[in-house]
């Protein structure tokens, strides 16, 4: 289905409250501790891609990490989280893209996306956004991407998804050292349960 993406997020953000969207999490706990494994120092930059108003770049201010860009297609989602974070957001780069046409001369240690990839269904949009994270991503930069599973949604917010499992993603990044995916299941506000698969992923450096 070819929709506006700016339009429809937009109007999502817009008309309903942080905790009135599937994908809400008080606290991202897999996210943070994910993340935490890494290892990477506080100044090490992280992007999290189509971000919404998620509370994840909170959470990572408070472990004292100060290189967070949050980059979502809704200016209306970006400046939710602004709001909420008060002095805090002039910390944080906000981008306002759609991650397929997004453009930075920024490259990043750690590339985080929750519930974005499984919107792109084209062909050709899953090959930008692989080739985006190659482009902006260091070497030995880290990769964590949570989508839903095979076992999951087959539509999110009225739009069709593509699902993954272990093996569909080791293909997909097939350049990158797969670290380790497993299942999760995550509940709505209004209790429904969804199966995410988050994969972890390392980018090798390049052959000289």
């Amino acid at each position: 289905m070819i929709y506006d993406a700016k339009e429809h997020w937009e109007t999502i953000y817009q008309t309903k409250n942080p905790d009135e969207v599937s994908w809400y999490q008080e606290k991202p706990e897999t996210s943070l501790k994910l993340i935490a494994e890494t290892g990477l120092d506080k100044d090490s930059i992280i992007i999290d891609i189509g971000a919404g108003d998620s509370r994840l770049v909170d959470n990572l201010l408070d472990m004292g990490y100060r290189n967070i860009t949050v980059l979502d297609v809704s200016s209306a989602a970006l400046e939710k989280a602004k709001k909420r974070l008060g002095n805090r957001a002039n910390a944080v780069k906000w981008e306002v893209s759609d991650l397929r046409e997004f453009e930075t001369s920024d490259r990043y240690d750690l590339w985080h996306d929750r519930a974005v990839l499984h919107f792109l269904t084209a062909e050709e949009d899953i090959n930008k956004y692989t080739e985006t994270v190659k482009r902006l991503l260091k070497p030995n930069g880290y990769l964590i991407i949570s989508t839903f599973s095979e076992n999951g949604p087959k539509k999110c917010s009225g739009l069709d998804i593509r699902q993954y499992s272990k093996d569909s993603m080791k293909k997909l990044f097939s350049d990158f050292e797969h670290i380790k995916s497993f299942e999760e299941e995550h509940k709505t506000p209004w209790g429904v349960n969804q199966i995410f698969i988050y994969s972890i992923f390392k980018r090798k450096r390049d052959k000289k």
